[in-house]
C-alpha cells in the first residue's frame, strides 16, 4: 500500500508532508500517525507526548521489555548497584556516628544483583502502564523500514507484520563501543552490561576507559572489596568535564584505593583461563602490564542502527554511524525524525527525552526548543559530579573573558554534620555582564543540586542574582550561593 496523495503544509518554518492514506485494504494493515522505533527514554517519552497531542501512536521494541539500555542495562540498574554498594561502604563510618554493629558485615552479591533486577522490573512495569494509559500500541520485534511510510516488525520466530505511518521517529539508541583488537568474551573481558551481573566480586578489576561508565562501575566493585585499576588514554579521567572536577574526583578515588594509569594507550587484552592481562603504553613509550581476573571495556558507546534498513526509506547514515538530522531533528526524509544516542550530541537519557518531546511538539505545530548548552552531565559516584554550561577550558579556548568563584563543601555546616566533606562548587561568569556561563560541582547530592544551576542559566541569571537568593540553612545548596558570592567580587562569607 502506498500513500495516494501528499500535501505540503507549513509548520514552524518546516515543510511537513501531510500524507493521506487511501488504501482499499485498511483491514489488513494497521495505520498510525506516528511510529517510534526504540523504547528507551527518548522513544517511550516521545510516544507518550505524541499520544498526549492526539496522534495515533505505535512503539516498536525489539526486546521483550521496554525501556531500552537506560532502564534495563544502563542508568537504572547501575544506580541501584551504586546505591547498594554505597550503603555497604557507609557501614565503615557507623562507629564514629555512635552506631555499634555486632558481628561481621558481609557482601551478598547475589542479593544485591537481585535487588537491582527488582528495581529494573518495577521501572519497566511502570513504562508498560504508561503505554496502556496513553493508548499506545506496542509491538515487540525488530523494526525495519520497507520504505518511508511502511515499517516491518519482525519477531524472534521470524514472523513479520508491516504497519504504515505518516511520520516515523528513529530512537534506536546505542550500544557499548569496543577497540578493534579486543575480543569481548562477555565472561572475563566484559562490557557494562555484564558488569551489572557478575557472579563474584572481582579480585582485580581492570577498567579500560576513565569515562562516566567505567568510573561508576569501578567504584561499585571498589566498595565491595575489589582492587580496581583504570587505564585511560587521555591525561585525566572524565575528560569531557571541567579539569577541576577531574582533579578532585581523582584525588578522592585514589584516597578510596582506586589506581589510575592516565595517558596510557592499551596495546592488548588477553585472557587465559580465569586470568586477564592488559598491556598499555604510556606517553614515554614504556609498556606496563596489569594482571587481573576481569577486564571491563568502557570506551564509550556507538549509535545502533543494525537491522533498521534506513536506506530503504532514504535516510542517510553518517560515516560515524549516526543518523543525520537537521536542527529540527529531521532526517534526509522530511517525514522521518531521529533522536537520542543515534544522532549527534551527548549520549544522555535526559537529552533523548527532551528531543523526543520536541519532535512530538513540532509535529503538532508547536514551537519547542532545546538549548543543548544547558543539558547537564552527571557522574553518580560518591561524591557525585555534576556540571552544566561551558568548562573553564572551553572558555579559554574560545577567548571568552570570565571570572571564577569556588566554595568547598568542607566549609558547610551540613557537610560537616553528615561527614561529606569532599568537593566544591565552581561558578564561571562572564567578566563583563556577570551572566553565569558554567556551573561545575563535585560533592554530596550534586546530581540533584545541578538542576538549580540549569534553572538559573535558563533565565540568564548573573552570579549576583544567585548570590542574592536565600538558600535554606543548613543545606548542601548553600555551596551554590557561596560560589556565586565568590564569583561576585570574591565575597564568599563562610570561607
Amino acid at each position: 500500500m502506498k500513500p495516494e496523495t501528499v500535501n505540503l503544509k507549513q509548520k514552524n518554518n518546516l515543510i511537513l508532508p501531510q500524507i493521506l492514506f487511501t488504501s482499499k485494504n485498511t483491514n489488513t494493515m494497521s495505520s498510525f500517525d506516528v511510529v517510534i522505533i526504540g523504547s528507551g527514554p527518548g522513544g517511550y517519552v516521545s510516544a507518550i507526548r505524541c499520544a498526549q497531542l492526539g496522534f495515533k501512536t505505535a512503539l516498536i521494541e525489539k526486546y521483550s521489555t521496554l525501556g531500552g539500555t537506560c532502564l534495563n542495562v544502563g542508568c537504572i540498574p547501575s544506580k541501584a548497584m551504586l546505591s547498594s554498594s554505597h550503603h555497604f561502604a557507609e557501614i565503615a563510618h557507623f562507629e564514629e556516628n555512635g552506631i555499634s554493629i555486632s558481628g561481621s558485615v558481609k557482601v551478598n552479591l547475589e542479593q544485591m544483583i537481585a535487588r537491582k533486577q527488582g528495581v529494573v522490573d518495577q521501572t519497566v512495569g511502570g513504562i508498560n502502564y504508561l503505554m496502556d494509559k496513553n493508548k499506545i500500541t506496542v509491538y515487540h520485534g525488530l523494526g525495519s523500514f520497507v520504505d518511508a511510510t511502511h515499517i516491518a516488525v519482525t519477531q524472534s520466530d521470524g514472523t513479520s507484520e508491516t504497519i504504515e505511518t505518516k511520520y516515523a521517529i528513529i530512537a534506536t539508541g546505542s550500544k557499548p563501543a569496543n577497540l578493534p583488537f579486543i575480543t569481548l568474551d562477555k565472561e572475563r573481558i566484559i562490557t557494562s552490561t555484564e558488569a551489572l551481573k557478575l557472579p563474584e566480586v572481582p579480585k582485580h578489576l581492570i577498567i579500560i576507559g576513565g569515562g562516566v561508565i567505567g568510573i561508576e562501575l569501578g567504584q561499585v566493585y571498589l566498595r565491595l572489596g575489589a582492587q580496581v585499576s583504570v587505564v585511560e588514554f587521555m591525561d585525566r579521567i572524565i575528560p569531557g568535564m571541567d579539569g577541576a572536577l577531574s582533579k578532585e574526583l581523582t584525588k578522592v578515588l585514589k584516597k578510596q584505593g582506586m589506581k589510575f594509569y592516565t595517558s596510557h594507550k592499551v596495546q592488548s587484552v588477553t585472557r587465559k583461563g580465569k586470568a586477564v592481562q592488559v598491556q598499555a603504553e604510556n606517553a614515554k613509550g614504556e609498556l606496563i602490564t596489569l594482571d587481573g581476573d576481569y577486564a571491563l571495556v568502557a570506551v564509550g558507546r556507538k549509535p545502533f542502527t543494525a537491522g533498521l534498513n534506513a536506506e530503504n526509506a532514504g535516510v542517510k547514515i553518517s560515516d560515524r554511524g549516526q543518523v543525520e538530522v537537521n536542527d529540527h531533528l529531521q532526517t534526509t526524509v522530511p517525514t522521518i525524525y531521529a533522536i537520542g544516542d543515534v544522532v549527534r550530541g551527548a549520549m544522555l537519557a535526559h537529552k533523548a527525552e527532551e528531543e523526543g518531546v520536541m519532535v512530538a511538539e513540532i509535529l503538532a505545530g508547536q514551537k519547542p526548543h532545546i538549548d543543548y548548552n544547558l543539558i547537564p552531565g552527571v557522574v553518580y559516584t560518591w561524591p557525585e559530579v555534576a556540571a552544566v554550561g561551558k568548562t573553564e577550558e572551553q572558555l579559554k579556548e574560545a577567548g571568552v573573558e570570565f571570572k571564577s568563584g569556588s566554595f568547598p563543601f568542607k566549609a558547610l555546616g551540613r557537610a560537616r554534620a553528615s561527614g561529606d566533606l569532599d568537593g566544591f562548587v565552581k561558578i564561571l561568569a562572564d567578566a563583563k555582564t556577570d551572566e553565569v556561563l558554567g556551573v561545575h560541582m563535585i560533592g554530596a547530592r550534586t546530581a540533584d543540586l545541578i538542576a538549580a544551576a540549569v534553572t538559573a542559566m535558563e533565565y540568564k541569571a548573573s552570579a549576583e542574582d544567585i548570590s542574592r537568593m536565600s538558600h535554606a540553612h543548613p543545606t548542601f545548596a548553600e555551596a551554590i550561593k557561596e560560589a556565586a558570592l565568590a564569583a561576585t567580587e570574591n565575597r564568599a562569607l563562610h570561607v
